[in-house]
């Protein structure tokens, strides 16, 4: 039983949907996106609200019934409101500088590292150049830039330098010399 799919999904102020058998067209203020409907899942919009049900109950149809609906579901709230993932750069002489649409990180590296945003992203800097903001609408892209920019240099556990998601919390460890309380 799937207890996502079965929840329908409620459309806000603004947002219009056109519903075909293999996709649904999501229109809202900050622009259009398209959600593939895979096949035995049905789509039916009542009201303000879509709701979504199986045609069978074969295995990967009840797999695909959650995942459609949540698909659906991030799309609308995409053209809705919209995603945003923040980064920190945290070590000494880590900054962003925008280059155009791309983001040029110095992290430690002997050379620069050019981050090109997927389409529909934008990558701007915070208040601080060691912030970096990632917008968009289509949840998928957003993430994936953002995990694009944090590989560059992954936060590391002894002492915090790195790139990492605003509040994201990196457990420290202890360095080989504290472990061993200071003996020789």
């Amino acid at each position: 039983m799937s207890r996502i799919g079965n929840k329908p999904v409620v459309l806000p102020a603004g947002v219009t949907v056109e519903l075909n058998d293999a996709q649904a067209t999501v229109k809202g203020p900050k622009g259009t996106l398209v959600v593939c409907i895979n096949k035995g899942i049905k789509a039916e919009l009542k009201g303000n609200e879509v709701v979504f049900t199986r045609e069978n109950e074969l295995k990967q149809t009840k797999q695909n019934h959650g995942t459609v609906r949540a698909n659906f579901h991030n799309a609308v709230v995409g053209v809705s409101e919209g995603y945003k993932k923040v980064l920190e750069m945290r070590g000494i002489g880590y900054k962003a500088q925008m280059e155009g649409k791309n983001v040029v990180l110095s992290a430690g590296y002997s050379h620069t590292i050019t981050i090109v945003p997927e389409e529909g992203v934008t990558i701007s800097i915070g208040a601080q150049p060691t912030e970096i903001v990632v917008e968009g609408i289509n949840k998928q892209a957003v993430g994936q830039t953002a995990a694009r920019i944090r590989e560059v240099r992954p936060p590391e556990p002894y002492l915090g330098k790195g790139i990492r998601y605003k509040g994201e919390y990196v457990p420290t460890k202890e360095g080989k010399r504290a472990a061993a309380g200071g003996k020789k």
